[in-house]
């Protein structure tokens, strides 16, 4: 369990250091879905991503015990590794981050830019690996109470400034979709329904909602919202996940669709993987015009 009441400790722990990232709208898009969409651009957050969030969050938190270490580990496909590599410089802690060699380069070089240790990995399993094998502290990119509570912070802030019918996050391991949940909590009385969406080909949050319990995909799942590949959930975020009202999926041919969209509407930089929610938005069952909150997760893309 995690008390919601961590979001606003996290929300006031972060404030310092982070971006309160904006919520745009469109008229276009808008009469496109038939609903009012308002899009929460974490990719102009701190790292252009909301893993800011989580990542400083734990490590500050840690400070505020006495309890900083002075090196940390972590495994990532790309934003993670960006996060907590600059979480380290802020605090001037040393990090070693190991990332499997199929991550996109912009996102390798982008962590090394902030001063971490970056090892390549044939596989994200091997990653993970040596990752734990270090002797340092580990970091992970969601499997975290403080990670989880870090990334809520980015749905209070959008809840204190109005109400909401719905919210749509991406979800790979689940830590913005936990997080996000978590902070509707604290506003019960907007009765606010939590989608999570992740790709066809990288399903297995659909597949563990479905079934009632975790699925693991064998393989690294291929698409190019590479923000989401993970292959499970954890028996921590999947808790968080049961009490949503569902995991949507999207094909890789409406992500493109919904990607080159946004992309077209906003000259900021926006991540496949920020595309996936409102590539769903058209399998919501919600009345004409509900408001709808969309989490841009992302804008670490090469332009």
């Amino acid at each position: 369990m995690i008390d919601p009441k961590e979001i606003i400790s996290a929300s006031q722990r972060l404030a310092p250091y982070l971006n309160q990232t904006p919520i745009y709208t469109s008229e276009t898009l808008n009469e496109e879905s038939g609903f009012s969409l308002f899009f929460k651009m974490e990719n102009l957050q701190k790292i252009n991503a909301f893993k800011a969030r989580g990542a400083l969050n734990t490590l500050l938190k840690l400070k505020e015990k006495n309890e900083l270490p002075k090196k940390v580990s972590a495994y990532s496909s790309g934003n993670h590794a960006q996060a907590v590599s600059w979480a380290c410089k802020i605090l001037g802690l040393k990090a070693k981050i190991f990332m499997p060699k199929q991550t996109s380069e912009y996102k390798i070089e982008k962590t090394k830019i902030h001063g971490a240790e970056v090892i390549l990995t044939e596989t994200r399993e091997e990653a993970e690996k040596k990752a734990h094998s270090e002797k340092a502290f580990l970091l992970p990119p969601f499997d975290h109470p403080d990670v989880i509570a870090g990334q809520g912070t980015a749905v209070y802030e959008a809840l204190q400034e109005g109400h909401y019918d719905a919210l749509i996050t991406p979800v790979g391991g689940g830590g913005l979709l936990s997080g996000s949940f978590l902070a509707t909590q604290l506003f019960p009385e907007k009765k606010i329904s939590v989608f999570g969406v992740e790709p066809e080909n990288a399903n297995d949050a659909y597949q563990s909602y479905s079934s009632g319990k975790i699925v693991r995909l064998p393989t690294r799942p291929v698409t190019q919202a590479d923000g989401v590949i993970t292959q499970s959930v954890s028996p921590l975020t999947f808790y968080f996940l049961k009490q949503t009202q569902g995991i949507l999926t999207v094909s890789e041919k409406e992500i493109t669709k919904a990607h080159q969209k946004l992309s077209r509407q906003w000259k900021d930089p926006i991540e496949p993987t920020s595309a996936l929610p409102y590539a769903a938005v058209s399998q919501l069952s919600l009345p004409k015009r509900s408001k709808i909150l969309l989490l841009v997760s992302g804008g670490n893309i090469k332009i």
